[in-house]
């Protein structure tokens, strides 16, 4: 220990800050390491000028001598090795600062981008990026200016093999999406080429892999966003549909922490007042009616949570996507309609009854909205096993699905009427899972004489209820149309007159358990009764604090890995 000691001073010098190892007085306890004669006044200069790092011995790391900066770790390498240093430890992952990752899918495409972001960024571009021509002159020596593009050679940091012609940009902190210095590699994207890059990038000692959402996470730190934007950028990543992008995008700009902050900004201002009376009391500096005038404030804040938090979870289904179950007896058409949908052949039709017997589920975009489509078994009695399971599971998905849509046959369920429209009458099977909310199809009007095509259903006047033949195409177009129109303003999206509405406040479940929370503390405020001033002040701190740990306005650690975990590695 006392020569390993001694073998770090000897590589420290007082021009060269050298990262320190937090683990060195660990490993003894029993004795402490007696330095060579004549080292002492060197450790006393060793120390280090940043807090994060435990005072130590120098660590040598074979060609990397970590005694010195990392902008001049290459250069002064060797020094370590020449020593005689037996003993190589790598740096801790805090120590290494600076993070690495692919930000583009891996594969075969026309350009690949490499993120670098940390204090080390520049020797980076130092060791691995030459914009000279053929790597000299002042171009390849002088720092890169920022925010600009440059034509570069990628090169090893120490064979200088080239690796790759492409672009790279530097992004100086905190003018950058991490807040610190950026380093972004534009190569050409093919597997070997990334490859290289990466493991080029891994040989530098100072740097290391990012971790999933890491790039994302210290942006948040560092201010340069709220929990609800990353929220934002993640749905943003994952959009499928047009509705979900236009959401996504609105709260990664920040609309939803606009709106948030208003909300937590009111209870702030009642709080205020509460506070007020608390230091000087009502009718001394302090007019009468404070207290009720919080109360009408508090009264005005709680209606307006109760209202987005009735929305029938419109933000988290227009996030997910509306689960839309499919049923009808068999034979109705209800896989025809499914393919109709898909616009391939997603599930197998046959004339057979029953062909259908297990759930089928497809992603799709339907009117800019994101839906689930389950093609489900036809409901019947029957005394195969296999179909009954089937035909159990289908009644469990109506019953549990966000919109329900009936297929049926029309010549099996119209029936002519006395006064020249038609009753629709609704087989046993699935009469009770057809509800107020349940959409219907009648298909193969084909079959019906012509003449009796265009028809009404007397008997269910303010239902939405299409006609059409999913074989010849006879009404899909009306159909698609009024079913469309019919989800978004089920969702809000649209209202009566057409026009859009307001955009929903939750798309996450954990807004929705925050803002209920707040709710709660709101109505314990509203039943204390005046005396027990203090007691009201610190609900209405409660209902604060939960409204702020929706944007991250307050200590919310125990929540950040669940945010960040669901992030690709190089965002």
């Amino acid at each position: 220990m006392s020569a390993r000691f001694a073998l770090g001073a000897r590589t420290a010098c007082t021009s060269r800050p050298f990262i320190l190892d937090c683990r060195a007085a660990s490993l003894s306890t029993s004795r402490k390491p007696t330095p060579k004669k004549g080292t002492e006044h060197r450790l006393a200069h060793t120390r280090p000028r940043c807090s994060h790092f435990a005072f130590g011995p120098c660590r040598p790391y074979g060609t990397w001598s970590y005694g010195c900066s990392a902008s001049t770790a290459l250069s002064e390498g060797a020094r370590g090795t020449a020593e005689g240093s037996s003993a190589e430890l790598p740096l801790s992952d805090a120590q290494r600062r600076t993070i690495y990752a692919l930000s583009t899918p891996p594969g075969k495409a026309g350009v690949a981008v490499v993120r670098v972001s940390g204090p080390d960024v520049l020797a980076v571009w130092r060791h691995m990026v030459q914009t000279g021509r053929d790597g000299k002159g002042k171009a390849r020596e002088r720092d890169p200016e920022p925010w600009k593009m440059h034509r570069c050679r990628v090169v090893h940091p120490t064979t200088k093999e080239v690796l790759d012609g492409g672009l790279a940009v530097f992004f100086k902190g905190p003018k950058s999406f991490t807040t610190e210095d950026v380093l972004e590699i534009h190569v050409h994207s093919g597997r070997a080429i990334i490859s290289s890059v990466l493991n080029a990038i891994a040989c530098l000692p100072f740097c290391r892999p990012a971790e999933r959402g890491e790039f994302t996470r210290r942006a948040f730190e560092g201010g340069r966003l709220d929990l609800t934007q990353v929220e934002g950028l993640r749905d943003l990543i994952d959009a499928e549909t047009e509705t979900q992008r236009k959401l996504a995008l609105r709260n990664a700009e920040g609309a939803t922490r606009a709106r948030l902050e208003q909300l937590r900004n009111e209870t702030i201002q009642c709080m205020a007042l509460i506070e007020a009376l608390i230091d000087f009391g009502e009718g001394e500096d302090i007019e009468e009616g404070v207290y009720e005038q919080a109360r009408e404030r508090v009264f005005k804040l709680r209606d307006t949570i109760s209202r987005h938090l009735s929305d029938n979870r419109k933000g988290e289904i227009m996030r997910s996507g509306i689960r839309l179950a499919i049923f009808g007896p068999p034979n109705a058409g209800k896989s025809s309609l499914l393919n109709f949908l898909a616009q391939r052949e997603a599930a197998i039709v046959t004339p057979v009854p029953g062909t259908t017997r297990d759930i089928l589920e497809l992603s799709l975009d339907i009117g800019g909205l994101p839906v689930i489509v389950a093609d489900t078994a036809g409901l019947r009695k029957t005394d195969d096993l296999v179909e009954k399971i089937g035909v159990e599971r289908a009644r469990q998905l109506v019953d549990s699905s966000d919109v329900s849509l009936c297929v049926l046959p029309a010549t099996d369920v119209l029936v002519a009427s006395d006064a020249g429209s038609y009753e629709l009458q609704l087989p046993s099977s699935i009469a009770s899972l057809v509800t107020d909310k349940t959409l219907i199809l009648l298909n193969k009007v084909d079959l019906l004489p012509l003449s009796n095509r265009v028809f009404t259903v007397g008997n269910l006047p303010h239902r939405h209820i299409w006609h059409a033949s999913l074989s010849t195409g006879e009404g899909t177009q009306d159909f698609m149309q009024g079913f469309a129109r019919v989800l978004q303003q089920r969702y809000n999206l649209l209202t009566e007159d057409g026009s859009r509405a307001e955009e929903p406040l939750i798309t996450h479940a954990r807004h929705r358990t925050h803002l209920e929370n707040a709710l709660q503390f709101l109505d314990a405020f509203l039943q204390t009764p005046p005396e027990d001033v203090v007691l009201a002040a610190e609900e209405l701190r409660y209902a604060a604090q939960a409204i702020g740990k929706i944007s991250g306005l307050i200590d919310v650690e125990d929540i950040l890995d669940a945010v960040f975990r669901d992030f690709c590695i190089g965002k």
